[in-house]
């Protein structure tokens, strides 16, 4: 993503956050008057699939639902962030939110429980894996919506050009690999630590050296040493010429177009990365994905990653008859598997796995979720440190020194949580 964010808005999400709490059990005024329009910010992740997918749902919707509306805005990833900081800052939050993000919502009283929004059926068919991180203070409020597992996709006709004979399971070979790819012509890593996704990318290598955001009891440890070890490994791939230059500013999207086009040999992706970047170029790429390489070669932890709907609070409550009308009929399994298929993520329900049936591609994602480690979304600081790190991350590989940039991060994370 570029570099466009406020510069304040990692503490500046939270004060808004904090300031929309303000009028607790409702986040902004009444809406439509007759409480049957809704308006539903969705993300954007991959285009035009995901905009097609949410209007003819939408449609299907107000077809069977007459007198119901639903008001689509599609926003971009690398706008998110300040698009959700505006909303709760002037408390004109959307009905339904599509983000990365429910509980600093939760906190101050600004979304429904998910008990208050979706049938017992709905409920009980989120995967119980998924539930857990949907919690605030043992509540859930958070509906999960799709998941996804990172592994590390490389190029098989960048490693055989190389001489790379496997793909690597330690820093060490990775490194050894990347020289070989970039004497080869091609780009060794491909390191996406812009505003995008940079939280993401980093957690995968930080908790394969058995660094990550907190302890095991929640305290935030964001600059430990094990931290500070791995953002000075990738800041050393990024001086020795191994990733593409700049990765402070480069974001995920880009770095998978260069993966698409056999530029790049390898990069950390979920199974999405197939249908949004992979089978859109008219060359197809011939690819492997594997485990993530760790420090010690030895293990192999996955990030999962969840992305949730939040239903808020409007006009007393005025909106809730639709707003759960609508969930209802998104986490219908054909409604919801279409999603699925269409972006290739991981299901976060029951009947959508099983509709999703078998497919050899999903296996080695599905089969990493048994060391699969999640950000730390129950905390309502997460938002905070995850803009933090968002915007200042990247400066670690680029001018500034790891540990300081992770010691500011680290004080973002104390002042919010």
């Amino acid at each position: 993503m570029k570099r466009h964010l406020l510069g304040t808005l990692a503490v500046g999400l939270a004060v808004a956050l904090g300031a929309g709490g303000c009028g607790k059990g409702s986040s902004s005024g009444g809406g439509d008057s007759d409480g049957k329009t809704i308006k539903l910010v969705a993300a954007v992740y991959s285009q035009p699939t995901t905009e097609n997918y949410w209007k003819d749902l939408i449609k299907d919707f107000e077809a069977k639902n007459a007198g119901y509306k639903v008001q689509l805005e599609m926003v971009d990833w690398t706008q998110m962030d300040a698009k959700v900081k505006t909303y709760v800052q002037t408390r004109q939050v959307p009905d339904v939110l599509n983000y990365n993000a429910f509980s600093d919502f939760a906190r101050d009283g600004l979304v429904y429980k998910a008990s208050e929004v979706v049938s017992p059926q709905v409920l009980g068919d989120f995967s119980p894996a998924f539930v857990d991180g949907a919690k605030y203070n043992g509540e859930q409020y958070g509906l999960p919506f799709i998941a996804s597992a990172r592994q590390l996709f490389y190029n098989k006709d960048v490693f055989k050009k190389a001489g790379v004979a496997a793909p690597p399971r330690s820093w060490a070979e990775l490194k050894a690999a990347a020289e070989k790819i970039k004497k080869a012509g091609a780009i060794g890593y491909g390191l996406p630590l812009g505003p995008e996704e940079a939280q993401a990318e980093f957690h995968s290598w930080s908790m394969n050296n058995g660094g990550g955001w907190t302890d095991a009891s929640g305290k935030w440890t964001v600059n430990q040493q094990a931290n500070v070890d791995t953002l000075t490994f990738l800041r050393d791939l990024t001086k020795a010429g191994l990733t593409q230059p700049n990765p402070e500013s480069t974001d995920r999207k880009t770095v998978f177009n260069q993966f698409a086009q056999g530029k790049v040999g390898m990069a950390i992706n979920g199974p999405f990365a197939r249908a949004a970047f992979i089978n859109k170029v008219p060359e197809k790429v011939d690819f492997g994905v594997a485990p993530l390489p760790s420090r010690s070669g030895t293990e192999h932890n996955t990030l999962a990653v969840q992305d949730f709907l939040a239903a808020f609070k409007k006009g007393d409550g005025k909106n809730k008859e639709a707003v759960t009308r609508f969930l209802n009929f998104f986490y219908q399994a054909d409604n919801a598997t279409k999603f699925l298929k269409a972006e290739e993520f991981l299901p976060v329900t029951k009947s959508a796995a099983t509709a999703l049936g078998a497919d050899p591609y999903f296996k080695p994602f599905v089969d990493s979720l048994a060391n699969a480690r999640f950000a730390p979304t129950g905390n309502p600081a997460w938002s905070a440190v995850a803009g933090a790190v968002k915007q200042e991350l990247g400066t670690g590989v680029a001018d500034q020194d790891p540990k300081k940039v992770l010691d500011k991060i680290q004080q973002t994370a104390e002042k919010s949580g």
